[in-house]
């Protein structure tokens, strides 16, 4: 693997993920050694936040966020990114706890960052798939991301994929206190935004994996939201309007897909 341009920092938001956390962890650590870990825990019911205090004790790796409550997917990683951008790491992954974003798949997307500075896991590129998914679940994800794609003219097949990597540049440069996006819209909103802000994107097949413990936290009111915006952005980039949501900026020209 080619070596991250700078120390690593892996953002986990959690919300009752007790029995995921650790497995997690190991596995993650068996990958990608030097990773540092960022768990952000929303005032799991289940005991998550100490079992997360617990396992940062043993390892100087892991170091642990608590929120007050659960307010969304979205400022669960945007709190991760905020401490992300007061330390050292040059570079920040977004990574579920519940084990369907494969640890031993972060090295492939690492080492994409030596021409790119934004890395999407993709299920939908060539090589990339999904294991143990619902057919419903794969027909409303395949529908969302090509519904996006359309909407926003962009060439980036999975989207509202949330396996990703960040040059800390980026996450310095997209405005992110004006992000107001939750769980499935708000990895619309940041590929979008790095879109439009100019970055390279590139996207690295993955094999994403059910849940084997514990329920998904998707439900009707996020997939509306995110039709919602979408819908909203699109309209507004053909019209050739911005907001402050969304500055002006070039398309990026090294947005691709691999195939």
């Amino acid at each position: 693997m080619a070596e991250p341009p700078g120390p690593v920092l892996v953002v986990m938001p959690t919300y009752e993920e007790r029995d995921n956390l650790a497995p997690a962890l190991a596995r993650l650590h068996a990958s990608v050694p030097e990773a540092d870990v960022l768990v952000v825990d929303d005032a799991s019911p289940d005991g998550t936040g100490q079992l997360a205090d617990r396992l940062a004790a043993a390892d100087d790796r892991v170091r642990v966020l608590h929120r007050a409550g659960k307010t969304g997917l979205g400022a669960a990683y945007l709190e991760g990114f905020r401490h992300a951008l007061t330390g050292e790491h040059q570079v920040v992954v977004e990574m579920d706890a519940d084990g369907s974003h494969a640890p031993e798949d972060l090295p492939a997307l690492l080492a994409a960052l030596d021409d790119a500075d934004v890395v999407l896991g993709s299920r939908y590129v060539p090589g990339g798939r999904v294991v143990d998914w619902p057919w419903h679940r794969e027909v409303l994800s395949r529908g969302g991301n090509l519904y996006s794609r359309l909407a926003l003219g962009v060439p980036i097949r999975d989207i509202t994929g949330g396996y990703r990597v960040y040059r800390r540049t980026v996450l310095e440069q997209l405005h992110l206190d004006t992000v107001a996006s939750h769980g499935y819209c708000f990895q619309v909103d940041m590929a979008w935004r790095a879109v439009q802000a100019g970055f390279r994107i590139r996207e690295v097949p993955i094999t994403f994996t059910e849940r084997a413990r514990g329920s998904s936290k998707m439900n009707g009111a996020i997939v509306a939201e995110a039709l919602w915006r979408v819908t909203c952005w699109g309209v507004s980039h053909r019209l050739g309007r911005t907001t402050p949501q969304h500055p002006a900026g070039p398309v990026a020209e090294g947005a691709h897909t691999p195939g």
